[in-house]
């Protein structure tokens, strides 16, 4: 469960001030509160609402072990972005978008195993053999990759969801999570459409203070939905192990109780002695029996 977003706070970091009023997108109509000095004002009741729908939406797919990418190329959002992603070890991307970077991510894969290639070719000695021109020129190629590819090096597949600030600068981030069907959680100021996202936050992601209070919020929840997921494994684990035990320990009280029963001796002379008491035995039959039986009563 996501913690409650306080109204005030966001107050405090001015997540209510949008665009001029000549800039502003109709379709925000529904969660803009009013217009002062030619600037619209934001509903806050609402902002709260939505950011707390997020975060809980947000938790969900970190507990289902998805990993959500942070995307923020504005100047004003690169570091706290970077922080609070590196804080929830969740991917980022700060510089420019590489274009498909999602609708040709098999492309996007192959540079960074690249980037792991030069690492390697460091580590085993290979890099020495090259010339000096040939070192300087990997060494600028790994720099780029690094730059541009090094915070999603670790992700070996798709985002579960995108968290996007400012939604028409990263218009291309936005259409390559549409065509893919993957969710968008995003920072949506006045002269944005809120249609494009699937969870809007009505905000402002122009002020650092405002883009750290909502991207800190969101980077929280993360961390929340992951301590979940380590819990409901460690139950796992410690439940199968408590199986486990219990069906090590059935055998053996089974084992116990057949000690009790009398097994045939194996041994070669009990068998002989075994075979000639048998033969010493005549069994009788049931006719032999019931003439018996007969004569007896006779005598009385």
């Amino acid at each position: 469960m996501a913690n409650k977003v306080e109204v005030k706070e966001l107050l405090d970091a001015g997540v209510h001030f949008g665009h001029l009023t000549r800039r502003w997108n109709p379709n925000m109509a529904p969660y803009i509160y009013m217009e002062r000095n030619g600037i619209h004002i934001i509903n806050l009741y609402k902002s709260a609402a939505k950011m707390q729908e997020a975060g809980e939406a947000l938790s969900k797919i970190a507990a289902s072990g998805r990993k959500i990418l942070f995307v923020a190329t504005k100047k004003q959002a690169k570091e706290i972005v970077a922080e609070q992603a590196q804080k929830a070890n969740m991917p980022y991307i700060t510089e420019r978008w590489p274009g498909g970077m999602l609708t040709n991510f098999v492309t996007i894969r192959k540079a960074v195993k690249k980037m792991a290639s030069i690492d390697r070719m460091k580590k085993d000695g290979t890099f020495n053999t090259l010339s000096k021109k040939e070192r300087l020129q990997v060494d600028r190629l790994r720099a780029k990759l690094e730059k541009n590819l090094g915070s999603i090096s670790e992700m070996s597949r798709l985002p579960g969801a995108l968290f996007v600030v400012d939604i028409t600068r990263e218009h291309i981030a936005i259409k390559e999570a549409q065509k893919l069907n993957i969710p968008i959680f995003a920072m949506v100021d006045t002269n944005s459409d809120p249609r494009e996202v699937e969870y809007v936050i009505p905000s402002n992601d122009d002020a650092s203070k405002s883009i750290n209070k909502v991207v800190s919020y969101a980077a929280d929840a993360i961390v929340e939905g992951l301590s979940e997921r380590k819990a409901s494994k460690d139950t796992k684990k410690a439940e199968k192990e408590e199986k486990e035990e219990k069906t090590t320990k059935e055998p053996k009280a089974k084992v116990a109780k057949t000690e009790d029963v009398e097994v045939p001796s194996k041994d070669a002379e009990d068998k002989k002695a075994m075979k000639e008491a048998q033969q010493d035995v005549k069994l009788e039959d049931k006719q032999e029996t019931l003439d018996k039986a007969k004569s007896s009563n006779e005598e009385e």
